[in-house]
């Protein structure tokens, strides 16, 4: 099996700047990662008080992964003509405000128009920071970045949910948005005034034509089996998460009271894996610890949908260990994934698969809505059978990931032309 081990070099240091982007870059992924996953736990006050069915609740979770899908796409021609920042920074803006008009929702249908809003911008956040991620660090390092900007994955439940559930319990489901909204504007305002342009890749030449460049990086044979994998990796969130909370309360006989602390001490333990998992991909292989990760959380998955009536304490500690091998899954993942593009199509790339994530994503949470049904004793019913879906996805994903990673090893290791050394000479213009 190849690896993507690195040879021995010196501990790379990160200088203060660079820890500056990845933080700031971390901050906000934290309010756009909270905005999604609040609305699992929300699920449990959401359905009974805007009177929603369970199908009902994954079409709003799918509207957001549908509508992100559609800008991902339409961005993805632009995507390398403009700054990384100034795209960065319009796309956060119009987030900012679709998440606001979630907190405005009165009914089914507002809330539904509120998160397609919130996804059209939303969904071109992820890819943006990821090129701007690929574009300033190595790939011997971009493990170990990718895991502190997953960090926002363990923050938003250490911080974000507990806060805006108790938020939630006392002052309306409404005021969690509020909180996103408002305290969203801080890393807006820091990017804006503090982060440098990220435009070096304007000086290596793309097709000037937008939907040519677009076009040509969907149809670039070797960026294809990335997007397919990507759409795999999808799979598992969407369909288990959206509907957590409720069956963590219906079925667990967890209380709402009691959700936070689960969150809570969960995300706890993901500061720790984030960081852990991406120091790991880069020390011991990206896609050995990507093996690692998957059997674990295949494991988790298949003991949590089975789950009766459960303490506490027990849910907490397969919920950490599920977590555990999510974030190894995730860091190592990106990392592998961000090698496969050249960078004149990095932007282009990074927007279309962060498109085909969400329409995996819509599609998956859809899915799941018509797979389970909600008993008229409260409980949720099938769960299970979503498991045996999530595990047979990650199962193949293992084996497309393994492909993957030899494209990723063949590209280190094959001699570069002329062409490939001049562009590459264009990407080394990193951050000084």
């Amino acid at each position: 099996m190849n690896s993507t081990k690195p040879t021995k070099t010196p501990k790379p240091s990160f200088s203060g700047y660079e820890v500056f982007v990845i933080a700031i870059l971390a901050f906000l992924q934290f309010t756009v990662i909270l905005d999604f996953m609040v609305m699992s736990p929300l699920g449990a006050m959401l359905m009974p008080k805007l009177k929603i069915s369970t199908h009902q609740f994954g079409n709003v979770v799918s509207g957001y992964a549908f509508s992100a899908f559609v800008s991902g796409i339409l961005a993805a021609g632009f995507a390398d003509k403009f700054d990384r920042k100034r795209l960065l920074i319009f796309f956060y803006i119009g987030f900012l405000m679709g998440t606001a008009l979630c907190a405005m929702a009165t009914d089914y249908h507002f809330l539904l128009i509120a998160r397609i809003v919130t996804g059209l911008f939303g969904g071109v956040i992820g890819s943006v920071s990821m090129a701007i991620v690929t574009d300033l660090f190595r790939l011997e390092v971009r493990g170990r970045v990718m895991g502190f900007i997953q960090m926002a994955f363990a923050a938003s439940q250490v911080l974000g949910l507990p806060i805006g559930l108790f938020l939630a319990n006392h002052y309306g489901w409404h005021s969690p948005f509020w909180l996103i909204a408002i305290v969203g504007v801080i890393p807006g305002i820091i990017i804006a005034l503090k982060m440098k342009p990220v435009a070096d890749h304007l000086k290596i030449r793309t097709d000037h034509n937008p939907i040519v460049h677009m076009g040509n990086t969907i149809s670039n044979r070797n960026y294809l089996l990335a997007f397919l994998t990507t759409t795999l990796l999808a799979t598992g969130g969407y369909m288990l998460m959206p509907f957590g909370s409720a069956f963590s309360v219906n079925n667990l006989g967890i209380t709402n009271e009691q959700l936070p602390v689960l969150y809570g001490i969960s995300g706890i333990f993901t500061f720790v894996f984030g960081p852990l998992a991406g120091f790991l991909g880069d020390k011991l292989g990206k896609y050995s610890v990507f093996i690692g990760g998957t059997v674990l959380t295949m494991a988790m998955v298949a003991v949590y949908t089975n789950l009766g009536i459960t303490p506490l304490g027990w849910v907490i500690v397969i919920n950490v260990l599920m977590f555990a091998g999510i974030m190894a899954r995730m860091s190592t993942s990106s990392a592998l994934i961000s090698a496969i593009p050249q960078a004149k199509d990095r932007g282009a790339f990074m927007s279309v698969n962060a498109s085909v994530q969400q329409l995996a994503g819509g599609a998956a949470a859809m899915l799941a809505g018509m797979v389970i049904n909600q008993g008229a004793d409260g409980k949720i019913h099938h769960y299970s059978t979503l498991g045996i879906i999530v595990m047979s996805s990650m199962t193949v994903v293992m084996i497309m990931m393994y492909f993957i990673n030899k494209q990723v090893v063949h590209k280190l290791a094959k001699k570069p032309t002329v062409a490939e050394k001049a562009e590459e000479l264009a990407e080394a213009f990193v951050i000084e």
